[in-house]
C-alpha cells in the first residue's frame, strides 16, 4: 500500500513589503540636505593660508576670487589648471567640480586684501576677476527651517493618529469614515483563529457557526427546504 506523501504542501505565499509614506518624507529630507551640502563651499573647498594663496595667485591659475560677506575669499581655478599635478588631490575628490571654488581663506582686513590683489595683478600680469557675494552658513539655514520641519512632523503625527493609526478617542475615527477594516484572505491563507478563541457574543457566534456549517454541508439544510443565507445581522 503506497504511503501518502506528507511533504506535499502548498508553498507559503511570500509577503511583499508594504509601502510606507515615511519613505517619501525621508527621501525628500535626504535630497534637501544633500543639495545643501553640495552647494556649501565649506564642504567642497580646502582651507589655505595667505602664503599658499599668494603662491597659487602668482601662477596665474586663478579664474575668479569671490569675496563672501567681506570676511572670506573663495578661489575658483581655470579649467586648464587642473591638468597640473599639483592639483591632483583636488580632482580625485568625489565632490570635485571645476566650476565651484576649490580653495577658501579668511582675508582679514578687506581693504588690505583688495590692495594685495591689485598689486599682484599689476606685477605679474594676472587675469582674474573679483566679485562680492553674501551667503548664509549651512547651519544657520538649517536652524531657519527647523521650526517649520518640526511643525510639519507634529502635524503628520496627529494626522496619523486621527486617521486610525493611533488612539481611538472622541474624533479619532473622523478620517476613517468609508474605510473598511476587513482583511482579504485567499485559499492559501491559513486562519488560526477559531470560534473558541472569540470571547462573548454567544448568539452572534452561533449564527456564524450555522452559516459555516451550511457552506460545508449544504445538502443537510437544502433537504429540509433551507436556502443559502445572504448574510447575517450580528448585534
Amino acid at each position: 500500500m503506497a504511503k501518502k506523501n506528507t511533504t506535499d504542501k502548498k508553498p507559503t505565499p511570500e509577503l511583499k513589503p508594504k509601502f510606507n509614506i515615511n519613505w517619501i518624507y525621508g527621501a525628500i529630507a535626504i535630497l534637501f540636505l544633500s543639495s545643501m551640502l553640495f552647494k556649501s563651499s565649506s564642504f567642497t573647498s580646502k582651507n589655505i593660508s595667505n602664503k599658499e594663496f599668494e603662491t597659487i595667485l602668482q601662477t596665474n591659475d586663478v579664474l575668479k576670487i569671490v569675496i563672501v560677506n567681506k570676511t572670506q575669499a573663495q578661489i575658483i581655478l581655470k579649467k586648464e589648471a587642473f591638468q597640473k599635478a599639483v592639483y591632483k588631490d583636488l580632482t580625485s575628490s568625489p565632490f570635485f567640480n571645476s566650476a565651484n571654488p576649490v580653495y577658501q581663506m579668511q582675508i582679514g582686513d578687506l581693504q588690505n586684501f583688495e590692495n594685495t590683489l591689485k598689486d599682484n595683478k599689476a606685477k605679474f600680469s594676472l587675469d582674474f576677476d573679483v566679485t562680492n557675494d553674501s551667503q548664509t552658513d549651512l547651519f544657520d539655514t538649517l536652524l531657519t527651517f527647523a521650526p517649520f520641519i518640526f511643525l510639519i512632523l507634529i502635524w503628520l503625527y496627529f494626522m496619523r493618529r486621527m486617521s486610525g493609526g493611533g488612539a481611538g478617542g472622541p474624533g479619532g475615527q473622523i478620517f476613517s469614515i468609508g474605510k473598511s477594516k476587513a482583511k482579504l484572505f485567499d485559499q492559501n491563507t491559513k486562519v488560526k483563529v477559531s470560534f473558541k478563541d472569540v470571547a462573548g457574543l454567544e448568539g452572534a457566534k452561533e449564527e456564524v457557526e450555522e452559516i459555516v456549517d451550511f457552506l460545508k454541508n449544504p445538502d443537510k439544510y437544502t433537504s429540509l427546504g433551507g436556502k443559502i443565507p445572504k448574510g447575517a445581522l450580528l448585534v
